[in-house]
């Protein structure tokens, strides 16, 4: 649990107002362990707060996400997730079920564009490395057993 000033002293830096709902919902992103859909995090807030909806939850995760508090992961596989994970990494993303895991930037060598398109912005550059997770991986090998 992230104690309250420090909640309130992150969201003044990144120029937003340190509600209830948000702390229940950054607070519920940081506990959840992998890269959690609004769906989820939605899932595990309206056991605090019953009352919450499913809008609420898109517009704070967008919010954070605007203000650079959360970070959104893997934008083309489909559906939105997120992290609270700010340290430069790249991920692992299972093409059968969908997982992603962290991987560490010092895993790959550096990684930069050679020519900046004309007229783009690059803000952050994400590498995703799709495969088969240890899990898909073993249900393969057993249908073939």
């Amino acid at each position: 649990m992230i104690p309250a000033d420090e909640f309130a002293a992150m969201c003044r830096s990144h120029g937003l107002a340190a509600t209830h709902q948000r702390r229940v919902i950054y607070e519920t992103v940081a506990s959840l362990r992998g890269h959690p859909s609004p769906e989820l995090i939605y899932e595990k807030v309206k056991k605090k707060i019953p009352s919450i909806s499913l809008a609420t939850v898109y517009n704070n995760v967008r919010t954070f996400l605007e203000s650079g508090m959360l970070r959104e992961v893997s934008i083309h596989h489909g559906s939105l997730r997120v992290e609270p994970n700010e340290h430069e990494h790249h991920h692992l993303v299972c093409v059968h079920c969908r997982s992603i895991t962290d991987l560490d930037a010092k895993s790959l060598g550096p990684v930069r564009l050679r020519t900046q398109p004309r007229g783009f912005r690059v803000t952050r550059i994400a590498v995703d490395v799709l495969g088969v997770c240890a899990a898909c991986a073993d249900k393969e090998v057993s249908k073939k057993i």
